[in-house]
């Protein structure tokens, strides 16, 4: 069944940002205000934002009334995060998407929206896994945030990665889907769970465990996601921790074994995830993915 793509957005356009897990005040998210005020945009800020609960912005019921207004409104037509952290997964089942379903609009994050993302292709909906605006400046990353505007605004975009080692050539098409391994995992089983068969995959995490990143890899494939997908994107798994006694390899090794499992097209060091080179990548649009001597090459079909 296709998924249902929201309008490009236009200058003049109002769009909101929101914190459905951690906490951002407007100080922290003035800069990225600015940012998106050059593009055209009138920016609102929700009322989780600039405001706490221990870690979170708001709580339970702050964030899940900020979201619901938002997606709810007509007259917003893009809803981003402003952040990750954790806590999307606290209130995405008490979110009513039937007005967003009747006029969609593009969501946006990361990290711990990967919920959200997910959540939304359930309902047949796409989405945006890109940079939040607590990371619009980020030294390097000016790529990374012109792929968000392009993705927003309707703009062709493809991306072209240099070889890797471990890279499985081959091409692939099918929906993108994915995120954040550790969500993907927490999701399984849930209202937020997707079907990966015919689909190229894409992962990324922060700060995990090697042998948790195995766990996690294992239970991919125990659970048969693995089994039907049509390609890999192996994005940023930044700042691995390791036990005392070594783990013996590194997460693009660990997930390389899975993947060895199957035929599909692998391209590792994709640049997505929690670094400086995160492109935008839309949930649910049909992709091409080839993987060849001279690297990897996604674009939109």
């Amino acid at each position: 069944m296709p998924t249902t793509a929201p309008a490009p957005l236009r200058p003049g356009d109002q769009i909101a940002i929101v914190c459905p897990a951690r906490k951002a005040s407007h100080e922290e998210l003035a800069p990225a205000v600015a940012i998106l005020e050059s593009w055209g945009l009138q920016v609102v800020l929700g009322a989780s934002t600039n405001v706490a609960h221990h870690q979170f912005g708001g709580d339970d019921e702050v964030r899940r009334q900020d979201i619901q207004a938002q997606l709810d409104n007509p007259a917003i037509r893009a809803i981003i995060s402003a952040r990750g952290g954790y806590g999307t997964t606290r209130i995405i089942d008490a979110l009513d998407f039937s007005r967003f379903a009747e006029d969609p609009k593009w969501v946006v994050g990361f990290s711990d929206i990967t919920a959200l993302n997910c959540h939304l292709l359930a309902l047949g909906h796409q989405s945006i896994h890109g940079v939040m605006p607590l990371f619009f400046q980020l030294p390097g990353g000016e790529y990374s945030l012109e792929s968000l505007r392009r993705t927003l605004f309707g703009e062709r975009i493809s991306y072209q990665i240099p070889p890797h080692a471990l890279n499985r050539f081959g091409t692939a098409t099918g929906e993108l889907i994915g995120g954040n391994l550790s969500l993907l995992q927490t999701l399984t089983g849930t209202p937020s769970d997707v079907s990966m068969a015919g689909r190229i995959l894409f992962i990324e995490d922060i700060d995990e465990y090697l042998y948790a990143i195995d766990r996690m890899m294992v239970h991919l494939e125990r659970t048969g996601k693995l089994r039907h997908l049509t390609g890999l994107l192996v994005g940023h798994f930044t700042n691995p921790q390791d036990n005392t006694v070594p783990y013996g390899q590194t997460p693009n090794e660990i997930i390389q074994h899975y993947a060895n499992k199957y035929a599909f097209p692998v391209a590792h060091n994709f640049p997505v995830g929690h670094e400086a080179q995160n492109v935008a990548l839309i949930c649910g649009r049909e992709a091409r993915l080839t993987v060849n001597a001279q690297g990897a090459h996604l674009a939109y079909v």
